[in-house]
């Protein structure tokens, strides 16, 4: 502890105190990622003082009142996180350039895991050469290059990032591949196969019942459906302050039960696949490789983004190794889909 203000920060805002002051340089850690999986086991963010209280039931309203996931905001997320420039994310990444929880198996590094996530994701669609694929919140083109590569099939990418519209249309070049700007809620066309991987957490609970009817309007009717989302094991009425407010304006995850919910009337769930534990090794390799990049990069970022990024990174390890966060993968179908669904792993 550098500065003993630290304490009325966080009692007076929660955790929005306690992450702006670990950016501001008044307190430190060893092992951030522990100190987070220290606290959240111990359910630390339940004990809070009245008027940290007040300022979450002020939260909680502002998200009963408004539709923060709007139309209107739908790019915001897009500018304020997606958009701060590629080579962070081309330093942090693996060569996919795959910013979603790879999948470790059987894989000792971060290129092996993400390579595994993108086959297994590939092949629990079933795809099959010529078939059409809907890709909604394609990142850099990663899961649409490797399913055109390997799979042959045509694939629509949809991101609302402009950064990552134009590097992902310079990685599918030559590929049957379409990256397009758009809000999930303006898709036309059909497709045999939908996936999203890593955008439903953008989606809100306001708009879920219009995102499953969105994707049951374009998907053929034995087509399958793979939503690849971090989850909550408790429902929560709003996201983390300060993430809200730094890195994912207008975010907010979902629990098993709000997402059964939402696409009950629209689909039925042929496979529900939990490897949340693989995000805590995955968010490990990310900060591994930006660190190690940091020297390059902080003439263009500076060390305020360096302590907000590291703070970023190694609290959401610990959330994920706390198994307060999961990370779900979700197969569903039509009602109507007759074929007997085997799910790999």
């Amino acid at each position: 502890m550098h500065d003993p203000e630290l304490y009325t920060r966080v009692l007076r805002q929660g955790s929005l105190g306690f992450g702006e002051s670990f950016v501001d340089g008044c307190w430190d850690s060893a092992a951030l990622d522990e100190t987070f999986n220290r606290l959240l086991s111990a359910r630390i963010d339940r004990k809070l003082s009245r008027v940290v209280r007040m300022q979450f039931a002020a939260e909680v309203l502002k998200n009963w009142l408004f539709n923060r996931q709007s139309r209107r905001h739908a790019f915001e997320v897009g500018e304020k996180h997606y958009d701060i420039g590629n080579d962070v994310y081309q330093a942090m990444l693996d060569s996919s350039m795959s910013y979603s929880c790879g999948y470790w198996k059987a894989a000792s590094n971060l290129e092996q895991a993400q390579q595994a996530k993108l086959r297994l994701t590939c092949d629990k669609l079933q795809l099959e050469p010529g078939q059409r694929l809907l890709d909604i919140g394609c990142g850099w083109g990663g899961l649409a290059r490797f399913a055109a590569e390997h799979y042959r099939v045509e694939v629509v990418g949809l991101t609302v990032s402009r950064e990552q519209q134009a590097l992902a249309q310079q990685r599918c070049k030559g590929l049957p591949v379409r990256i397009e700007l758009l809000d999930y809620r303006d898709i036309q066309g059909r497709f045999d196969r939908i996936v999203s991987v890593g955008m439903f957490e953008h989606v809100g609970p306001k708009n879920y019942a219009q995102f499953f009817e969105t994707v049951e309007r374009v998907l053929e009717d034995q087509g399958l459906f793979l939503l690849h989302t971090i989850g909550l094991s408790d429902t929560t009425p709003c996201t983390d302050a300060w993430i809200d407010k730094y890195i994912f304006p207008n975010g907010k995850l979902p629990s098993a039960r709000q997402l059964t919910t939402a696409f009950e009337p629209y689909f039925i769930f042929e496979d529900w696949h939990n490897f949340g534990q693989d995000y805590d090794l995955t968010l490990m390799a990310w900060w591994r490789n930006f660190d190690a990049a940091w020297p390059r990069l902080k003439d263009s970022y500076g060390e305020h983004f360096y302590r907000m990024w590291k703070y970023y990174l190694l609290c959401c390890a610990g959330f994920f190794r706390s198994r307060q966060g999961q990370l779900w993968q979700v197969v569903l179908a039509k009602p109507m889909r007759r074929s007997v669904y085997r799910a790999p792993r």
